[in-house]
Formats: C-alpha cells, structure tokens, sequence
C-alpha cells in the first residue's frame, strides 16, 4: 500500500533535495525515503541509548548504513 503526500519545503530545502536527486541519479521521492529510514534508524537508536554521527573510514562501527 501507498500513500500520496504533499508537501511545502523552504526552496533552500528543495534545491539541497535537487541535488542530491542530480547527484545520485534518483528520484525526490527516494532521497525522502531514505532521509525518512535513517531519522527512524536514528530516533530508535536514540531510545536504546546509542548515539549517530559520522565516522571516518578507520574507525570501528557498531552499526553501518548502507544503501543511502
């Protein structure tokens, strides 16, 4: 099942998406999805008492995201 939505975005907020969907070769549609899995992914590590951040390539992960 899916459901439309519509929504009304700062036009600094719609070129970000813009370019992510130029430089990624996707869709709005996607980068929203994937930017809505990752706040989730976020907001339920949070309630289990992790942190997310950035790291860079040497440093050790507990969790990695991928596919975004």
């Amino acid at each position: 099942m899916s459901v439309r939505l519509n929504l009304l975005l700062s036009n600094e907020l719609n070129r970000q998406i813009e370019k992510l969907v130029v430089d990624r070769e996707t869709t709005k549609a996607d980068v929203l999805r994937k930017a809505i899995a990752l706040y989730v992914a976020a907001t339920e590590g949070k309630e289990k008492g992790l942190k997310i951040g950035l790291a860079r390539p040497e440093q050790t992960l507990e969790t990695e995201f991928v596919g975004l």
